[in-house]
């Protein structure tokens, strides 16, 4: 894209042929722009309507793309009076593959990118960045970019990672705590401190090449202070504003909560999620198109394979919706998990697409995060022993229990912790054992396991505090001199060697196991916190075994004949032990176990 005279910004940058929806608006920004008439002389395009903004600054011109349109670079002019501004506009070949997206077959790694791997020193800090680097810092800049994520992709595959996600990687340009990338300057640019466009692309190519499917943060709930267009906003409610600062009230119920009070909903989606945040208005038609558009570009210009949907619940729902409705219109085998953190399975499957909703609402998400799961599964493995009833691994039985209510449950994305909880190895105190039975849960639970960086070396904060800044740690080895090093094994512990040889085992074991993938599911009451289910199908049957009690236990094959019937033998998918149905099995304490099961032979 090439433009002169006074236009600075044409947003969408680039565009494609052949898309679904064959509309474009096309968002200009220059000096005093807004009273121009946008021409092309092209057959291919057809101008249908301008609209002036409230900001001379801008105009928004929509456009349709017709469908015998061949890829390449279109004239445009931009017109007042005698003024003529032109223009080329780059109109791409569209990418005809039908996405393979993340799924239940997948383990999704997530990471924080600032904090991963430092794999170029020299954009540690940018001219054009506010914020410097310190490492020091709990809440600064550490150096972590984009050559480092690529360094580390054969890692990760090692690990049996087959999907990738990343919190936001957008150019956030705020004075401090801009680290986390949740307080975008730029929804079309990569942030310098972690690379270029060009780059993030280079990155998504090599991940794919691996079997690693990328998933990309997006926010539409909220920008940065530092956003370029807060100093000259379009319209006056292109973002939610008040005449003093007024924070959300994060009271998301409001949303299906039958008694709700309007001001306490309005609040909710209206109020900033923080002071750096501003909040925008999805209502406005204009800065709905103009993220639906976004959304729609990065996925074709970085051939991406999914998204992950920041606060979902904190904007206009039906906004939301119509978001959604649009993104799978263009991609309908595309998988999105939108995060709404809510801690019981009812307010969770309100969000859910096609959800059964009193009020009719559909949010259109495919996917939602289990957040009634991740909170039963910290506490569960911390009430070892043989806890009173309700707790310790029933905690995990009964979030399962609920599974009812929801559309597709075995598409929920679940996870013993992420960025924004307390990391799963402080909760359980660092006890392997206790982390390899929760890491056998997540690799073989219905739904999409994901894991959060470092998990898999039992990652705390060095001086055990708690907090954002304090436990997004840096990767081990993921910065010259480190005296630990995970990529090369130096400094490693015997203990974090044996739990990362474990961790490997299993989900390269599960990257290939179908009845794991899309098999249902049965569970036993966890009598003694013992807790056993089985993944199955029409041929095939794996039986998982947790113990956590303090004893060993003795497994009693009377309570789980309904699913072993018809089996003679188990293999323990870790260790090779055979097992024969029905004799003595002891359980160690603090341990679990993994048998794929033997039909019995037909003479």
């Amino acid at each position: 894209m090439s433009f002169g005279g006074s236009i600075t910004r044409i947003e969408p940058p680039s565009w494609w042929v052949g898309m679904k929806d064959s509309s474009l608006q096309l968002m200009l920004y220059g000096l005093n722009i807004s009273d121009y008439i946008l021409t092309s002389n092209s057959k291919h395009i057809k101008i249908e309507r301008h609209h002036r903004a409230k900001s001379a600054n801008y105009l928004f011109v929509d456009i349709t793309i017709q469908r015998d349109a061949s890829p390449g670079e279109y004239s445009f002019v931009l017109k007042n009076g005698k003024t003529a501004i032109p223009f080329k506009y780059t109109l791409d070949k569209r990418d005809s593959r039908e996405i393979s997206s993340f799924s239940p077959s997948d383990m999704v790694y997530l990471i924080m990118p600032d904090r991963f791997v430092n794999g170029d020193r020299s954009n540690d800090n940018h001219s054009e960045a506010k914020e410097k680097a310190n490492r020091m810092e709990h809440y600064g800049r550490h150096g972590g970019d984009i050559a480092g994520m690529i360094n580390s992709l054969d890692y990760l595959q090692e690990l049996g990672v087959t999907a990738l996600w990343s919190t936001p990687l957008l150019f956030d340009n705020e004075p401090t705590a801009s680290y986390h990338g949740y307080a975008c300057a730029d929804y079309y640019r990569i942030d310098p401190r972690f690379g270029t466009n060009d780059l993030y692309r280079e990155f998504v190519n090599s991940a794919n090449k691996r079997g690693i499917k990328i998933i990309k943060d997006l926010v539409p709930n909220h920008c940065g202070m530092e956003h370029w267009w807060i100093s000259d906003l379009p319209f006056d409610d292109w973002i939610h504003t008040f005449p003093s600062f007024t924070r959300s009230n994060y009271a998301m119920t409001t949303h299906h909560d039958i008694y709700a009070s309007n001001i306490d909903n309005r609040l909710c989606v209206k109020g900033w999620f923080d002071t750096s945040m501003p909040d925008m208005n999805l209502k406005n038609p204009f800065v709905l198109k103009y993220f639906t558009q976004n959304a729609i570009w990065w996925i074709e210009w970085a051939s991406l394979s999914g998204l992950r949907i920041d606060t979902f619940p904190y904007s206009d729902k039906y906004a939301m919706s119509s978001w959604i409705g649009a993104i799978l219109n263009e991609y309908p085998t595309l998988n999105i998990v939108g995060e709404c953190w809510f801690s019981t399975s009812q307010e969770i499957a309100y969000w859910e697409g096609g959800a059964n909703n009193r009020d009719g609402y559909n949010s259109k998400l495919p996917s939602v995060m289990d957040f009634q799961l991740q909170e039963a599964i910290g506490a569960a493995f911390k009430e070892d022993g043989t806890p009173e009833w309700g707790k310790g691994m029933f905690r995990i039985y009964r979030s399962l229990s609920m599974d009812a209510i929801y559309r597709e449950p075995g598409n929920l994305m679940i996870f013993a912790d992420n960025h924004d909880t307390h990391r799963i190895a402080e909760i359980v105190g660092k006890d392997s054992n206790k982390m390899k039975m929760l890491l056998t849960l997540l690799a073989t639970m219905r739904g999409v396991p994901q894991i959060y960086y470092g998990t898999e070396l039992m990652l705390t904060s060095k001086d055990g505090k708690l907090g954002h800044g304090e436990e997004r740690v840096n990767m081990p080895g993921g910065w010259s001199g480190d005296s630990i090093n995970v990529f090369t094994g130096e400094g490693i512990s015997e203990t974090v060697r044996d739990l990362l040889d474990y961790f490997k085992s299993l989900f390269i074991w599960r990257k290939g196991s179908e009845v794991i993938h899309n098999g249902k599911m049965k569970h036993y009451w966890p009598n003694h916190n013992l807790y056993v289910y089985f993944r199955y199908n029409h041929n095939k049957s794996v039986m998982v075994v947790i113990n956590n009690n303090t004893k060993e236990l003795e497994l009693d094959w009377k309570l789980y004949e309904e699913s072993t019937s018809g089996y003679s033998h188990g293999k323990d998918i870790i260790w090779g032990k055979e097992i024969k149905i029905g004799e003595i099995l002891k359980v160690p304490p603090q341990t679990s176990m993994v048998f794929e099961l033997s039909l019995l032979k037909t003479p």
